[in-house]
């Protein structure tokens, strides 16, 4: 079942004309009825940079925004989200003084807030590491996650946040001491419990009953689009193919796919999703 008048947004998805099957796999959401898309920044490793300061961030964003305007021309609105993948502290200190690194990280989210400023993008990116580390790595990435959230407040934008697995209920006094909404902070790869907006896998079971209850969210494949990786995490395929799945099953209404395609994303990002 493709349903033309309903739109499909991935709230998180990578396309790599470098590293992957690039617009191909855009060709593939579009072609299982993909419409909508927010197209997040890869990590710096993935352009061959390791980022000393935060300057050559400036490459790896205009890179994602190129991308983007390649995407747009198949005829799928795209929606950038630029920032800093939380695992590249772990790269970047393992050869760089840790103040180094936070202040690096800070500028590059800086440039990425002049971005959205100018219009070339909807949100930033941030979060923490979602593995275990030292003590004083989780506190530098919560340090650089709080400026992620203050920088988003003054723009009254969006926030996608890559952190552990869980409901990050400390990341709702994070983005409140901020001056932002933890409605507009959206948790990628997101369990039901979490009070941020989730943002689910595609293939999450939980998805019919958080429907069901009219929870807010949105769906993503968070398709990295690595040769080295086929297929991860989940198809560009996916978003789509399960939205219409689970509307011929009866599992969500028309109704629920508008508010999980078009409403939340919409309200959380300050877009708007149209056909």
């Amino acid at each position: 079942m493709k349903s033309p008048d309903i739109p499909i947004t991935d709230d998180h998805i990578h396309i790599d004309p470098v590293n992957g099957r690039g617009l191909e796999a855009a060709k593939d959401f579009m072609r299982a009825g993909g419409t909508h898309l927010f197209l997040v920044t890869k990590p710096s490793s993935s352009f061959g940079i390791t980022p000393h300061t935060g300057r050559e961030y400036a490459r790896v964003f205009d890179e994602t925004i190129a991308v983007a305007d390649q995407v747009r021309a198949l005829g799928i609105r795209v929606f950038v989200v630029l920032g800093i993948h939380p695992a590249e502290i772990t790269r970047l200190s393992a050869d760089s003084p840790l103040p180094g690194v936070i202040a690096a990280m800070k500028q590059g989210l800086d440039i990425a807030a002049s971005y959205i400023a100018e219009g070339k993008a909807v949100a930033l990116k941030s979060g923490r590491p979602h593995y275990p580390v030292p003590g004083d790595i989780l506190a530098a990435s919560n340090e650089v996650l709080s400026y992620a959230l203050n920088l988003a407040a003054d723009l009254d934008c969006g926030v996608q946040v890559h952190a552990e697995t869980g409901p990050c209920t400390d990341i709702v006094l994070l983005a409140e001491s901020a001056g932002l909404s933890p409605h507009k902070v959206v948790k990628h790869y997101a369990t039901p419990d979490t009070p941020l907006t989730p943002s689910f896998l595609a293939t999450h079971p939980d998805i019919p009953e958080m429907a069901k209850i009219h929870r807010s969210f949105t769906m993503e494949s968070d398709y990295m689009d690595e040769n080295s990786r086929p297929g991860a995490v989940i198809g560009p395929k996916s978003v789509p193919k399960t939205t219409f799945r689970l509307l011929n099953e009866g599992l969500i209404t028309k109704e629920d796919a508008y508010r999980i395609h078009k409403e939340t994303p919409e309200k959380v990002y300050g877009v708007e999703i149209k056909l």
